[in-house]
């Protein structure tokens, strides 16, 4: 999937992606090498998460490690594209440490639905079933990216169809539910994961929007500012500067293409005038 000509920015790269992106690309490399012939190497014996040892032995360690093995492949690719995908989106609208918190809480959400499911017998196997993989941090993000942005479109490469990220969102999430009802495919407790990612990226997302301390608006809202500029509204009003052609041609970016298609220069730009602005009122 990619995104059309009105998301452009958003698969550009950045350095929480990045290095998840290389982190996970490394331990599957490393726990090749370390595996052999074992059904199961060294790491994921120490990272795999099962409700057995992470609660009933205290590996909690394990809410997290897990995150960063995979099965194959395939599950690696697959995890990879996504992160690459709508993780940029997410870091700029969160910040980098931000963004990181909120990618690794939503993989402990994936563990807990995980775990409450089992634990109600609503999936199949026991206690010691494990789950590994990044996808419940990856559907967090995914649903994030719905909630903040819903109207950006992305074009899937299979089926070639193009979505607003609210039906995309949608769409994932109502398979993940089939699967773990109608015990599809034989991947209920990845499902389960995956619903419980997005359900915790959702809170986690909701839960700031209601809450969230005041502070830098540009930094985390790929939007826009909300209430210092109001480009569709009144674009030449909010300050008085020799450079306001500059200011407007901003503006007009932004209004068009979304916050995160200006630079950092621009970004600065449109702070002081805001200060300037403040100072004058």
């Amino acid at each position: 999937m990619e995104p059309d000509s009105r998301g452009k920015n958003f698969a550009r790269i950045t350095p929480v992606v990045k290095w998840l992106l290389i982190v996970n690309a490394g331990v599957y490399i490393l726990d090749l090498l370390l595996k052999g012939d074992a059904l199961n190497g060294p790491l994921r014996m120490f990272g795999t998460f099962t409700i057995q040892t992470a609660f009933s032995e205290g590996r909690i360690w394990e809410f997290v490690t897990f995150q960063f093995l995979h099965a194959h492949v395939g599950h690696l690719l697959m995890n990879s594209i996504g992160l690459f995908v709508f993780g940029p989106w997410m870091e700029k609208w969160w910040g980098s440490v931000k963004f990181l918190c909120f990618y690794l809480l939503s993989g402990v959400g994936g563990a807990l639905l995980f775990s409450l499911l089992v634990s109600v017998n609503f999936l199949p196997g026991g206690s010691s079933q494990g789950i590994i993989g990044a996808s419940a941090g990856i559907y967090g993000i995914l649903v994030g990216v719905a909630v903040t942005a819903p109207s950006l479109v992305v074009t899937l490469l299979f089926p070639p169809i193009s979505l607003t990220m609210r039906q995309l969102a949608l769409a994932a999430l109502g398979i993940s539910v089939a699967i773990i009802v109608f015990g599809i495919g034989g991947n209920e407790g990845g499902e389960a994961g995956h619903l419980g990612g997005a359900i915790a990226g959702f809170l986690l997302i909701r839960g700031w929007m209601l809450w969230g301390s005041s502070g830098n608006e540009a930094e985390r809202n790929p939007r826009g500012p909300r209430t210092d500029i109001e480009p569709k509204i009144r674009p030449r009003t909010f300050v008085d500067l020799s450079g306001q052609s500059e200011i407007d041609a901003i503006l007009d970016k932004i209004s068009k293409d979304g916050f995160q298609s200006i630079s950092d220069e621009e970004r600065e730009l449109l702070q002081r005038a805001a200060e300037h602005q403040k100072r004058r009122q």
